[in-house]
C-alpha cells in the first residue's frame, strides 16, 4: 500500500473517534469510537507506530466490554404514570421540542386530547415518553419518544415489559412515521391496514 493510501486510512479512523464524540447516545458513541479506533490502530500499525496501536487496541477492548455490560445488564428504569396535563411534562415537552420534530416532523405538537402518560426515568433523568387515549386497553398512541441518550431501544423493552401492569393489552400507532418504522419492527409491531399494532403481554 502506497503512502496516500496508509494516510487516508489514518483520517478515517481519526475522524471517527472524533465524530463519535459528538453523539448523545452512549450505544452510538461506543459502537461508532470502537470502529474508528480500529480502524487508527491498523493504521498505526503499518507506520509501525506500535505504542499508538496498543493504545487503540485497548480503547476496542474496553468500548466492547462498556458494549456488552449496556446490552447484559438491567438499566435503572422506573416508570411513572403522569396526568397528561402535568406541570413536568410540559416542561419536558418544551424543552425538547426541537428534537420531537425532527424525529415526528407533522405529527400534532404540542400533544393534546390525552388521558395516558407514561414517563420513563433512569435514575432522576428522563429518558422516554409514551402518550396517548386509552380505551379498553388498547393505547392510542400520539406521542412515543425517547431522547437522544437513551435511543438504543432499552427504554421501548422496558416500556413493552411494564405496561400490561398499567393495564395495557394493544398499543396502535398510526401514520408511522417512515424513519420510526425501524424501530416499530424492532419493537415486534404488526402493519394492520396501515395501522402498525402490538400486543402486550404479562410476563
Amino acid at each position: 500500500m502506497n503512502a496516500t493510501g496508509i494516510e487516508i486510512i489514518g483520517y478515517v479512523g481519526s475522524g471517527l473517534v472524533l465524530v463519535s464524540f459528538l453523539m448523545a447516545s452512549v450505544v452510538k458513541l461506543r459502537v461508532v469510537n470502537t470502529i474508528g479506533s480500529f480502524i487508527f490502530a491498523v493504521y498505526a500499525l503499518l507506520i509501525r507506530s506500535y505504542p499508538t496501536a496498543l493504545m487503540n487496541v485497548c480503547l476496542v477492548l474496553i468500548n466492547l466490554y462498556h458494549l456488552y455490560k449496556l446490552r447484559n445488564s438491567e438499566p435503572n428504569y422506573r416508570l411513572l404514570a403522569l396526568d397528561p396535563k402535568d406541570g413536568f411534562l410540559a416542561y419536558f415537552l418544551d424543552s425538547f421540542r426541537e428534537d420531537i420534530a425532527k424525529c415526528f416532523p407533522g405529527r400534532d405538537y404540542p400533544v393534546t386530547g390525552q388521558d395516558r402518560a407514561f414517563l420513563v426515568c433512569h435514575g432522576s433523568e428522563p429518558a422516554g415518553l409514551l402518550m396517548g387515549r386509552m380505551v379498553d386497553g388498547t393505547l392510542e398512541i400520539a406521542l412515543d419518544y425517547t431522547t437522544p441518550a437513551y435511543r438504543d431501544a432499552s427504554v421501548g423493552r422496558y416500556l413493552l415489559d411494564h405496561l400490561p401492569d398499567q393495564g395495557l393489552r394493544l398499543l396502535r400507532y398510526r401514520n408511522a412515521e417512515p424513519d420510526h418504522l425501524p424501530f416499530l419492527e424492532k419493537m415486534g409491531y404488526q402493519e394492520r391496514g396501515g395501522v402498525w399494532e402490538l400486543e402486550l403481554k404479562k410476563n
